[in-house]
C-alpha cells in the first residue's frame, strides 16, 4: 500500500512491476543527464561574453543535435517496447478470474470453479478492526496462489471503471460491454491494495481492490471452504 509522503513507487510484488521500476530508473537517469546538460549550456550562454558574428551555420553541430536525440529516444523506446510485450504476454494461465466493476463495488468470479464468486465491498470506517486500513479494506479479498500465472478478465456493468493494483503492475480499464484481459504473477505472499482508477461517479473513491496472495495449498483450502458454504 502507499504511505504518507511517499515519493517513489510501491515495492514490486510481480516480475512485471520489477521491470517497470527498472525502466523508471533508466528513464529518470537519462532525463537527469539531459536536464543537467541543458542547464549547463544555458548557464554558459547567459554568463559568457564571447560572441562570433561570422558563424552562420555548422553542419557538424546540426548532425550532432539530430543524431544524439535519436539515439537517446532509441535507448528509451527499446526497453519500453519490451515491457509492453511482457505485459501483453499471457501464456497458459493457471487461474482465470473475472472482475466486474459496479457502482460502487467489485465482483469476482473464478471461472475455473463452478459457483465460486462473490462481491467485494469496502469496509466502512466504523466497522474497521485494529490494523485495517481506512478506504482500502474490502469485506472479501481476491485470493490468488503465489508464483502462479493469473489471468484477470475485466469488464463493467454500468459505467467505466479501472482495475488497478500498483504493487503488481496491473491497471486495466473496465468498459461496459467489452472484456479486457491482463495477467500477472505474484512473486511473494502478501496483501496488495488498489483502487478504481477511473472516475466513475460519486463513490468512486470507495471501491477498493484487495488482492491476497497465499501459498497454493492455502488457496486450495480457501476455495474448498467457499464451495462448501455455497
Amino acid at each position: 500500500m502507499a504511505h504518507p509522503s511517499q515519493l517513489g513507487f510501491q515495492d514490486a510484488a510481480s516480475p512485471v512491476m520489477e521491470e517497470l521500476l527498472h525502466f523508471h530508473d533508466h528513464a529518470m537517469m537519462i532525463i537527469l543527464l539531459i536536464s543537467v546538460f541543458v542547464f549547463y549550456i544555458i548557464l554558459n550562454m547567459v554568463t559568457s561574453k564571447l560572441t562570433n558574428l561570422n558563424l552562420l551555420d555548422s553542419q557538424e553541430i546540426e548532425i550532432v543535435w539530430t543524431v544524439l536525440p535519436a539515439m537517446i529516444l532509441i535507448l528509451i523506446a527499446l526497453p519500453s517496447l519490451r515491457i509492453l510485450y511482457l505485459m501483453d504476454e499471457i501464456n497458459d494461465p493457471h487461474l482465470t478470474i473475472k472482475a466486474m466493476g459496479h457502482q460502487w463495488y467489485w465482483s469476482y468470479e473464478y471461472t475455473d470453479y463452478e459457483d465460486l464468486g462473490f462481491d467485494s465491498y469496502m469496509i466502512p470506517t466504523q466497522d474497521l478492526t485494529p490494523g485495517q486500513f481506512r478506504l482500502l479494506e474490502a469485506d472479501h479479498r481476491m485470493v490468488i496462489p503465489v508464483d502462479s500465472p493469473v489471468r484477470v478478465l475485466v469488464s463493467a456493468e454500468d459505467v467505466l471503471h479501472s482495475w488497478a493494483v500498483p504493487s503488481l503492475g496491473v491497471k486495466m480499464d473496465a468498459v461496459p460491454g467489452r472484456l479486457n484481459q491482463t495477467a500477472f504473477i505474484a512473486s511473494r505472499a502478501g496483501v496488495f491494495y488498489g483502487q478504481c482508477s477511473e472516475i466513475c461517479g460519486a463513490n468512486h473513491s470507495f471501491m477498493p481492490i484487495v488482492v491476497e496472495a497465499v501459498p497454493l495449498e492455502h488457496f486450495e483450502n480457501w476455495s474448498t471452504l467457499l464451495l462448501e458454504d455455497a
